[in-house]
């Protein structure tokens, strides 16, 4: 049977709610019977060994797995009061005010300029672009580093300022909510601990949902963590009871490091 977890949200308004929420591959049961409510401007870490589902219930949240061919979701992610799963809802719209920021940077084959001004001429988004633009760097901490060569190629970026630039470019369609698939699995400590720092910093004006191998980087950055082993949900808590309090035994010994 799912578990639900009541989270204590105090005066927080919940950002996304999923509800039962399963997807298959074909007959695999990849991700099983998931309620979760994530809270607005706070960082949600999903934890757990490869395999678990991390990833697959990560893309649930903006309708991602909706490009892969096999897969099949049921249950209700609620947004706004609104199930992101209705018939009327249009799954490019979903993908727009919820963001995703992927393992690997990737950005396009463009200017730095031109690459965080794709989403919003593509969306028709109208005012100063040029504004925007530099408004979108500056939140991803990049502006500084980049403002003197706007039509440089993006591919001559490190790949911590390549993976800052794709959060610039999630960021400058206007997102509420921001998803990020171990963002910082590729990089160097030093542009790990630079994308951390942002992280911390976004989370005054967007909700995040992080995907991340890495136990130190969640009790770091997160203020929930939900740790998820063979597609279930096996606890959701704030970080610290997560981390140091755990009131399941497979939580203990995962955060500790007995297995996975």
């Amino acid at each position: 049977m799912p578990t639900t977890y009541d989270i204590q949200l105090g005066d927080r308004e919940p950002a996304l709610v999923a509800q039962g929420v399963s997807v298959y591959y074909g007959e695999k049961h990849a991700v099983k019977h998931i309620d979760l409510t994530v809270p607005r401007n706070q960082v949600v870490a999903l934890i757990g060994p490869s395999g678990c589902g991390k990833s697959t219930l990560l893309r649930c949240f903006n309708r991602m797995n909706d490009l892969i061919g096999t897969a099949r979701v049921t249950g209700r992610v609620d947004f706004h009061g609104q199930d992101l799963y209705g018939d009327r809802v249009d799954p490019v719209e979903v993908r727009r005010r919820i963001g995703m920021v992927f393992q690997k940077p990737n950005p396009f084959p463009k200017s730095i300029y031109d690459n965080v001004a794709f989403g919003p001429r593509v969306n028709g988004i109208g005012g100063d672009l040029d504004r925007l633009v530099e408004e979108s760097l500056r939140r991803a901490a990049l502006w500084d580093e980049v403002s003197d060569r706007l039509n440089d190629s993006a591919y001559a970026l490190s790949g911590g300022q390549q993976q800052r630039l794709c959060i610039a470019r999630t960021l400058a369609v206007r997102p509420e909510i921001v998803l990020m698939d171990e963002p910082a699995s590729a990089l160097d400590p030093i542009a790990t601990q630079r994308i951390e720092e942002l992280i911390y910093e976004l989370k005054q004006e967007y909700t995040i949902v992080i995907v991340t191998h890495n136990m130190q980087q969640a009790a770091r950055i997160s203020d929930y963590t939900a740790f998820l082993y063979m597609g279930e949900l096996i606890e959701y808590g704030p970080t610290e009871t997560i981390f140091t309090n755990p009131r399941e035994d497979r939580t203990e010994a995962y955060v500790t490091g007995r297995f996975g």
